[in-house]
C-alpha cells in the first residue's frame, strides 16, 4: 500500500528545523534552473523537440483537456499503486523512459548509473537506452533488486542485435523495448542551429564499443581510433524496420518484447498477432516528428487495440495528476523523460530521487483527496472532459 504522499509531510517536518528543498517543487522552476546549469547544446538536445515544437507542447498541454471527478466519502488510509507487469509486480505504475544522453546530463558524464542507483533507490524501473555512456551491464549492476528493461535502436547489422539483446538478457534486464521511430533523424532546429549531435562526437556510445561484434567490426579498437568507431557506428545505426523484421526480433529472446511509438490500433492489433507481449504508446516527446497528433489523444484506441497486453505510456508526463490521467485512460505504466533529466542536470542522483518522490506523491495525493483508493478505481468515466483548458 502506498505512502508515497507522505513525502509532503516529510518536508514541512523539515521546515520545522529550517531545512527547506533545495531542488524546485515545480516542473516549471526544475526546467528553469536546469537549463541554466546545461551547456547550450546538451540543452538544445535534452529540451529540443522537432520542428517548431507543436507536438512535443501539445503533448504536455493534451493532459489539460481532462479532469478527474471528484468522489467523495472514499477515503482509505493508503491507495493501492502497485502493478503488475510480465510477472512482475511493481510498487507504483512509474517508470523512467529511455534518454540517449541521460549520462551527459551528469555532471561526471556517468548519468546512466546515476539513474539506475536512483531507480534502486525508489523502486522505479528504468528502460535503459541502447546509447549510454556506461556499458548496460554496469548499468544493470547498479539497478541492484529494482527491474530494468532494455530499449533497443535495431541496428543494420543484425549479429550486433543479436548480441546486444543477449548481452541485455544475461545483464538481468526484464525485457527489450524496440524503438520504432528514431531509424532515421528527425527535423531539429535547436540542435541543427548548435550544429550538434551528441553521438557523432562519440558521446553515449558505451554499448557499441563494449560490444564483441561491434568491435569486430573495426580495423583499430575504439580506444585507438574512436573517429573511425563513430563512424561505423553511424553507418549501421538506423535499421528501417518493416512488419517482415518482426518474427526476426521475436527470435532474439525469450524476454518480454515491446514495440514503441505505436499508436495506431491497426498497428496494435498487428503487433499482438505477431507475437509481442506488450506496446509503448509515444509520440517520443515531439523530439523525432512534427505536426502529429498527441500520445495523450492516441492512448485510448490503442489500450482498446491491446485488448489487455500491457500498455506503456510516454510524452509530456510534467506531473502526478498527469500520471492519473494516464493510468484512467488505460496506461499500465507511465514513463517520465525531461523531468528526471533536469533533476539529474541540478541535483545528480539526489535530483532524480527527488523527482521521483515527487511525482509518486502527487499521484498518491491525487488520488487520495479525490477518491479513488487504487488504480483499479480508475477508468475514462473517471475523467471529465474540461470546457476551459489554460
Amino acid at each position: 500500500m502506498s505512502g508515497y504522499g507522505d513525502y509532503s509531510l516529510e518536508i514541512y517536518l523539515n521546515g520545522l528545523n529550517g531545512v527547506v528543498p533545495d531542488l524546485p517543487m515545480t516542473y516549471a522552476d526544475l526546467e528553469a534552473r536546469a537549463s541554466a546549469a546545461m551547456s547550450p547544446a546538451l540543452l538544445s538536445y535534452v529540451a529540443g523537440g522537432a520542428g517548431d515544437e507543436f507536438t512535443q507542447r501539445a503533448n504536455a498541454a493534451a493532459f489539460g483537456q481532462w479532469g478527474l471527478i471528484p468522489r467523495m466519502l472514499r477515503a482509505t488510509g493508503s491507495r493501492a499503486l502497485s502493478v503488475d507487469l510480465f510477472g512482475m509486480t511493481l510498487p507504483s505504475p512509474l517508470f523512467l523512459a529511455p534518454i540517449g544522453v541521460i549520462g551527459l546530463c551528469a555532471q561526471d558524464g556517468h548519468g546512466d548509473l546515476a539513474t539506475a542507483r536512483a531507480a534502486a533507490r525508489t523502486g522505479v524501473p528504468m528502460v535503459a537506452s541502447t546509447l549510454m555512456n556506461d556499458p548496460l551491464e554496469a548499468v544493470a549492476a547498479d539497478l541492484g533488486d529494482t527491474p530494468g528493461l532494455f530499449q533497443l535502436y535495431t541496428p543494420r547489422d543484425r549479429d550486433l542485435a543479436a548480441s546486444l539483446v543477449q548481452r541485455a538478457e544475461t545483464a538481468g534486464y526484464r525485457g527489450i523495448v524496440v524503438t520504432l521511430d528514431t531509424w532515421m533523424l528527425g527535423w531539429r532546429p535547436r540542435d541543427l542551429s548548435v550544429a550538434n549531435f551528441p553521438q557523432l562526437r562519440g558521446n553515449a556510445l558505451a554499448n557499441y564499443t563494449s560490444d564483441p561484434v561491434f568491435r569486430a567490426s573495426l580495423a583499430k579498437p575504439p580506444e585507438e581510433d574512436m573517429p573511425a568507431a563513430t563512424l561505423q557506428w553511424a553507418t549501421i545505426f538506423g535499421n528501417p524496420l518493416s512488419w517482415d523484421d518482426l518474427p526476426w526480433l521475436r527470435s532474439l529472446t525469450s524476454l518480454p518484447l515491446l514495440l514503441k511509438g505505436v499508436c495506431h490500433p491497426e498497428d496494435v492489433r498487428r503487433a499482438r498477432d505477431l507475437g509481442v507481449d506488450g506496446v509503448y504508446c509515444s509520440t517520443h516527446g515531439g523530439r523525432q516528428v512534427n505536426g502529429g497528433m498527441t500520445a495523450l489523444d492516441a492512448l485510448p484506441g490503442v489500450v482498446e487495440a491491446a485488448d489487455g497486453m500491457p500498455v506503456l505510456f510516454d510524452s509530456g508526463v510534467r506531473s502526478g495528476a498527469d500520471v492519473v490521467k494516464a493510468l484512467a485512460l488505460g496506461a499500465t505504466a507511465v514513463g517520465i523523460g525531461r523531468p528526471y533529466a533536469y533533476g539529474l542536470a541540478l541535483g545528480g542522483e539526489d535530483g532524480i530521487v527527488h523527482v521521483l518522490r515527487s511525482l509518486l506523491a502527487e499521484t498518491d495525493l491525487t488520488m487520495a483527496i479525490d477518491g479513488y483508493p487504487s488504480i483499479a478505481d480508475l477508468s475514462p468515466e473517471a475523467l471529465h472532459r474540461n470546457a476551459f483548458r489554460a
